[in-house]
């Protein structure tokens, strides 16, 4: 709170989740861990394919959170909902 009051520009609290990156061997081993991980409720997972012929697949999750609290050093928000905001975002962290 006592950065927000100092802010002059736009302050916005921003949650993302953890993303595991997981090399495979091959791409099927690739589709096989992305079906698992999206039946497993991670429903942000992807698989690239490298220059090289890597096959990356990344297993993330949907438990983001971004909300403004400043616009040009005035505040948007109560402490109250600052309160609720971190307390939601701790939430999140302990789910990830």
């Amino acid at each position: 709170l006592a950065a927000l009051e100092k802010s002059t520009g736009d302050v916005v609290l921003k949650f993302e989740p953890f993303v595991l990156h997981v090399l495979c061997q091959e791409l099927q081993d690739a589709q096989l861990l992305h079906s698992v991980a999206i039946n497993s409720g991670f429903r942000n997972s992807g698989i690239t394919v490298g220059r090289g012929g890597k096959v990356m697949m990344a297993v993330r999750s949907t438990h983001c959170l971004e909300v403004p609290l400043t616009h040009q050093g005035k505040l948007l928000v109560s402490e109250e909902y600052i309160e609720f905001l971190v307390h939601i975002a701790n939430g999140k962290m302990e789910e990830n």
